[in-house]
């Protein structure tokens, strides 16, 4: 049986606890039901300093089932987001810190939410390596922990098995990425219908790339990007794109550059090639087929340009990633 963590802090946002409570709960029902199995799969547990009841925000009380003294290891440990000053809490934790830097030497994948951040770096685990935390906290988050490579336009980061979320609403989507790890990607993709608004072809690759022009916050230009990955095959103008979303043109330009590091022809293109590489990946269209399903109405201009980004032809990247012979850009 798997095992998580849910760490119980004083002054705690409820929020970022129940979240993943409640999908892996949901994806231990969706998997019974499918398997008539009964005994469970993945068991969450409270975890604590003393089973004393602690006090959250909003006046909400939890009270752990587990303490940090338990022997237990923990495939996945969720640290919650941190209302008020984060570093009055590092400072009340010192076993926490001490704790979860054994469970990540034991293997155990880490996740903090928004100003859960501060406790994986103040235990060291964030030094030389990829985070985020909550954008209120930067500035004072890049003074107190400058070996942390700090990405201020991300909303999630992940390296070593250490994941920092930006905001509560992104620990829902990192957690579809948890349950493909600890259920399966059909049993994610269920719990998704029920908890997002739409569906990710793969959490992993959407969320967990190492690109960082999906998520900035910015959310006019997160709502063009939208729009440009559900229309990617369409006839695009700058000129058309900009009245869409009533901006200026010159603005828009420099505002999309700006938020993502593209320009929107630049992020267009990312997009159509990103998805024409899934489509000679996992289907048997013809280029021509796969050019004009991503945007392109001209094969030579498709097969050319991709060659110049991926340093194959689309004939040939098709049969070197299906005989496994690289492991693909993305």
């Amino acid at each position: 049986m798997k095992q998580v963590a849910i760490l119980v802090l004083q002054n705690a946002l409820m929020s970022s606890m129940a979240i993943p409570l409640e999908m892996i709960s949901a994806a231990e029902d969706i998997r019974r039901a499918r398997t008539r199995q009964r005994e469970k799969r993945v068991r969450s547990h409270l975890v604590g300093v003393s089973t004393t009841t602690v006090p959250l925000v909003g006046g909400l009380e939890a009270r752990p089932q587990r303490t940090l003294r338990d022997t237990d290891r923990y495939e996945l440990i969720i640290v919650p987001a941190l209302w008020g000053n984060p570093r009055a809490s590092l400072m009340r934790q010192p076993s926490t810190l001490h704790w979860l830097r054994a469970q990540h030497a034991a293997g155990a994948m880490i996740c903090s939410v928004g100003s859960g951040s501060y406790l994986l770096a103040g235990a060291g685990l964030l030094d030389d390596r990829q985070a985020t935390t909550h954008w209120r906290f930067f500035e004072d988050f890049a003074q107190r922990f400058p070996r942390v490579k700090l990405q201020r336009k991300r909303f999630i980061t992940a390296e070593a098995g250490l994941y920092c979320t930006g905001s509560v609403n992104a620990a829902r989507d990192i957690m579809l990425h948890f349950l493909e790890q600890l259920f399966d990607s059909e049993i994610s993709s269920e719990v998704a219908r029920h908890f997002t608004h739409e569906l990710k072809r793969s959490h992993a690759s959407e969320l967990l790339g190492i690109d960082s022009q999906n998520t900035h916050h910015d959310e006019l230009i997160i709502k063009v990007q939208e729009w440009l990955q559900s229309h990617h095959a369409q006839n695009v103008t700058i000129g058309e794109l900009a009245r869409r979303f009533s901006i200026n043109q010159r603005s828009f330009n420099r505002r999309f550059r700006q938020a993502s590091g593209l320009s929107p022809l630049q992020y267009l293109q990312d997009v159509r090639m990103k998805q024409a590489r899934a489509l000679l990946k996992q289907s048997n269209l013809s280029i021509a087929e796969i050019a004009y399903a991503v945007g392109y109405q001209d094969v030579s201009h498709f097969t050319g340009l991709f060659r110049r980004i991926n340093d194959v032809t689309p004939g040939e990247y098709r049969r070197l990633v299906r005989n496994k012979l690289f492991s693909t850009r993305s």
